[in-house]
């Protein structure tokens, strides 16, 4: 697809209740950050079942992003609550667990910065365009996603027995951070040519008029 064309809503909302299970699985999401904040910080935030528990309740919130919008989408019932809540509970659950590891001095506090203004950055993007249309999710920010979510994991989980995990988990962390600002900049230039589009600046292929 054209990045400058308008796309509708792919999944508008239907008439199903708001108590569904696609908003469950959203809340439940919500409610493991504190949890897993908890978890993090108890005993000082080193090695040991805490920090391991933290690091179970991160992935399994982040499971339940993957399953809650193909639910909802196979079983129409995609709502307006659900469209508002499932990308909050995404950016709360992946915020707390940067910011908690910059603060236990685990991860730069750049990389955190760097991830969240491009987090808020896009959600603002997604705000100044939506009259003009959907930009879909591209695969790189799909893949961004899966890395951001695999490279916490790996910087929650203490393996003091195995001295390469901390390299490792650095060069994970290294990449989502790449792709991070990669496809900051792709949805940047999307919405401005969609919004170029709108006004008429240039055409769908993008010639200037």
């Amino acid at each position: 697809m054209n990045p400058a064309q308008a796309e509708p809503a792919r999944h508008p909302a239907s008439n199903a209740p708001v108590l569904n299970v696609p908003n469950a699985l959203t809340f439940l999401r919500l409610l493991c950050v504190p949890v897993m904040v908890l978890l993090l910080f108890s005993g000082g935030g080193g090695a040991g079942l805490a920090r391991d528990s933290a690091a179970l309740v991160f992935v399994i919130a982040s499971i339940t992003d993957l399953i809650d919008g193909a639910v909802a989408r196979k079983f129409g019932q995609v709502t307006n609550v659900g469209k508002i809540a499932d990308p909050l509970a995404d950016k709360a659950l992946i915020g707390s667990a940067l910011i908690g590891l910059s603060i236990l001095g685990d991860l730069p506090w750049w990389v955190t910065i760097v991830i969240l203004v491009r987090e808020v950055g896009v959600s603002l993007l997604r705000l100044w365009v939506i009259e003009h249309g959907v930009i879909s999710a591209s695969r790189g920010g799909k893949l961004k996603t899966v890395v951001q979510t695999v490279a916490i994991t790996m910087v929650l989980v203490v393996v003091p027995g195995l001295p390469w995990w901390g390299a490792v988990s650095s060069l994970v962390m290294g990449a989502a951070v790449a792709l991070t600002i990669v496809t900051g900049i792709d949805y940047l230039v999307r919405a401005l040519r969609l919004r170029s589009v709108a006004a008429g600046i240039i055409t769908d292929d993008g010639a200037l008029r």
